[in-house]
């Protein structure tokens, strides 16, 4: 019946409950694919792009495996990865978009845009798995969240106990304060 008075309510400082530990290690695992692809398209940005006989595209590949590197490092250090794994599916639609214009007639290397394109849809797949699973995991609130303080007022007896207890407490004459500044008082009144 309490539950039915107090609906479970969503607080912002809540974090994910993977039930299994699956998830997790593939999204550890494609941070760490992500930093490898990242390094590997910095470096060899030229070669990819001549490989996949789109010379010109060498600067945005370089940008493509900074980008790269960014999400795995964020993968790996945040503590709900989620919204990284996200970005690396958005990441994969716009390589899939910059190697498109490869499959051109004129390009001599459309059979390696072609292997490209299937690795590429590949590697999507399995993000769009794993942001799957990731969003999907069934939220549990943090430990600060699940202790409810509701009926708690911080003293030690219910209040209505604690009423009219204090009445004949007379404080110390030097917590009151200096005579000069104590209340006047009639003695005879």
């Amino acid at each position: 019946m309490s539950k039915l008075l107090h609906p479970p309510t969503r607080h912002p400082q809540t974090r994910r409950n993977r039930p299994g530990t699956g998830s997790r290690e593939l999204a550890q695992g494609l941070g760490w694919f992500s930093i490898g692809l990242g390094l590997t398209e910095v470096a060899c940005g030229g070669a990819i792009a001549r490989w996949l006989g789109m010379p010109r595209s060498a600067p945005i590949i370089r940008a493509y495996g900074m980008r790269e590197i960014l999400q795995g490092v964020g993968i790996l250090g945040a503590s709900d990865p989620t919204p990284w794994i996200s970005a690396r599916v958005a990441g994969d639609a716009l390589d899939i978009a910059t190697v498109l214009p490869g499959l051109e007639d004129h390009n001599p290397h459309k059979d390696n845009v072609l292997v490209a394109l299937v690795a590429l849809a590949g590697v999507t797949a399995v993000d769009v798995i794993c942001a799957r699973g990731l969003s999907e995991a069934p939220l549990a609130p943090s430990e600060k969240v699940r202790r409810d303080y509701r009926r708690r007022s911080g003293f030690r007896r219910r209040t209505e106990a604690m009423r009219g207890a204090a009445q004949d407490f007379q404080p110390p004459l030097d917590i009151i304060g200096p005579e000069a500044m104590r209340p006047w008082t009639l003695i005879n009144a």
